[in-house]
């Protein structure tokens, strides 16, 4: 482990905040070269990523201490302490996500094309930021598994598979609904070999069960839209 990258006198820089801050920052810069062929204005588009982040950090936050309330009700001042990771991604995601359907509406963007648009995005950063789990210590596997390069590698993968989907997608929605089946299947069989996480119900971490009820609404909803835009090609025909 390796959770101290840089540290010059008072200055300590922490492997983990470090490849999240990378992560962001390579996600930033490709979503503002990409929101034009999108036809989102890229002002606005900046203000949502910095929002996201703000609200997922939060949310991750918020998730993993009730997810160790007992630790944390004993000290809780270790509750603002990040320098040592502590983030759960699907509390990150559903504050995200919930701060950009308000933003969209706000702004009056398109919700579904916007995601579209983040969507690849969201899967770099994670890229970057398990890469800094693992130099943390942090999510680890079992019998020394290194879980979270095995799971950055995944997030790499999924990034290219979904930027590349981009320029051939046939609905709205398609690229983040995309992400979403594939996060959670990716997560889901993690998790097996996670030695971090207890399992809580039937044999399932947390996370295991929550991929699952992101796969419950994530598919039917992409069947939806996927038959609709059938429907359509077929008349247009």
């Amino acid at each position: 482990m390796h959770p101290i990258l840089l540290k010059l006198g008072p200055f300590t820089v922490y492997s983990y905040g470090a490849f999240v801050a990378l992560g962001f920052a390579a996600a930033t810069f490709l979503i503002y070269r990409r929101a034009a062929s999108f036809h989102i204005d890229k002002d606005n588009i900046i203000d949502l990523v910095i929002l996201m982040l703000v609200a997922g950090v939060a949310g991750a936050r918020l998730l993993y201490v009730l997810l160790n309330f007992g630790y944390y009700r004993a000290n809780p001042f270790e509750i603002i302490n990040l320098s040592k990771g502590g983030l759960v991604w699907y509390g990150g995601f559903l504050a995200a996500l919930g701060s950009t359907i308000m933003y969209t509406k706000l702004k009056k963007m398109e919700f579904w094309n916007t995601m579209d648009l983040i969507a690849p995005y969201i899967a770099l950063a994670q890229a970057f930021g398990r890469i800094g789990c693992f130099f943390n210590g942090c999510c680890y596997g079992r019998d020394g598994i290194p879980v979270q390069l095995y799971s950055s590698l995944l997030l790499v993968i999924i990034f290219i598979l979904l930027a590349l989907r981009q320029n051939w997608r046939k609905f709205t929605g398609e690229i983040v609904l995309d992400y979403c089946i594939l996060y959670s299947l990716k997560r889901f069989g993690i998790e097996f070999f996670r030695g971090d996480n207890p399992k809580i119900f039937l044999g399932m971490t947390i996370s295991q069960i929550i991929s699952l009820v992101v796969l419950a609404l994530a598919i039917p909803i992409f069947i939806k839209k996927a038959s609709k835009w059938k429907e359509k090609d077929i008349v247009s025909k």
